[in-house]
């Protein structure tokens, strides 16, 4: 896979640091959705466990270090995530890492944890790693991946070295998408899911760009008071739902953005009546409260919820309002 052009001064950054013997023992990796986070905290790891004698500052990717963190084989190379539907990390996770972590590397270098998507530590389970990190082993090296540093302790942000990797520009995200995935419609892909080319790496973009454009024509269908709310939500509920979601997520920060840069709007409805007849009430407000209620639904993804009856209550909110006269 063709290295980010976009991360390419956090990595100098990360390997200029090691170089010099002054690598954190925690990195908190903030990255915008689909931004190269978890890749980047792979190079990392290959960075602290690449066993060259050349003195590089950068992973040689053919030592036996490299390749086996490389492939996911590395003993000293550890990688948390939400186990099978779970959507969280759970406090048992941490405690067998912390206790993996306490024991000497294998090969005598880094015992590296990657920790990601680490905003989907429970309470416990933050509690339990906040105890790693404030004692942490030597030679160790922990990688929180999140998208939403707002969801950790304070505890935890605190005692971690933040990277911000941002969105890429357009531009750079389709030519990365040519070089490592070959020819197709990434403009219309990204479209769909955002400038996030990670995700984009990982899905058929025929696919994505025909549910993209599903949900994005019911959308604004249900703006004209047309559709069928109750029918479309059950309907979405049984297929590429956490995929819907992100398309109506974009959908309504499209609007958000546009409505940001239009001179004269208003952010808040004001007292006078309305006229009669149909009324749009997709207002700055508005748009924004629909915004919480998607991420609410896609945070709760895992919890025993009726999908169906949840989205719909949320398009049932795009219709138009009617006021008689």
């Amino acid at each position: 896979m063709a290295n980010p052009s976009w991360i390419q001064s956090e990595m100098a950054t990360l390997a200029a640091a090691h170089q010099a013997g002054r690598m954190p023992h925690a990195l908190l990796i903030h990255e915008a959705p689909g931004s190269g986070g978890e890749w980047l905290a792979q190079w990392t790891a290959r960075l602290v466990l690449c066993q060259s004698a050349t003195g590089t500052s950068a992973p040689c990717g053919a030592c036996p270090g490299c390749y086996r963190a490389a492939s996911a084989q590395h003993p000293d190379l550890l990688v948390l995530q939400p186990i099978e539907d779970s959507r969280q990390i759970r406090i048992e996770q941490v405690r067998e890492l912390s206790q993996e972590l306490a024991l000497t590397a294998h090969q005598g270098a880094y015992k590296v944890a990657i920790i990601t998507p680490a905003d989907t530590l429970n309470r416990f389970a933050a509690n339990a790693l906040l105890k790693t990190l404030e004692e942490p082993p030597a030679r160790t090296l922990l990688m929180l991946v999140v998208t939403q540093p707002s969801r950790l302790p304070a505890t935890i942000l605190s005692r971690c070295q933040r990277v911000r990797l941002k969105a890429p520009e357009r531009k750079e995200a389709v030519s990365w998408l040519e070089a490592t995935k070959g020819a197709a419609d990434w403009n219309a892909v990204l479209d769909t899911l955002g400038d996030a080319p990670m995700l984009a790496a990982d899905v058929d973009p025929k696919a994505v760009v025909q549910v993209g454009q599903e949900v994005r024509r019911a959308l604004e269908d249900a703006t004209t008071g047309a559709g069928d709310p109750v029918a479309t939500a059950e309907r979405w509920s049984r297929a590429d739902f956490p995929l819907r979601l992100r398309c109506i997520e974009n959908w309504l920060t499209e609007r958000i953005r546009a409505y940001s840069g239009a001179a004269g709007f208003l952010t808040k409805v004001g007292a006078a009546p309305y006229p009669r007849g149909t009324v749009a009430v997709l207002n700055m407000e508005d748009l924004f409260e629909l915004v919480d209620g998607v991420r609410e639904l896609k945070s709760s993804l895992d919890a025993p919820i009726n999908r169906g009856l949840a989205l719909e209550a949320i398009l049932r909110r795009f219709a138009p309002v009617r006021v008689r006269g």
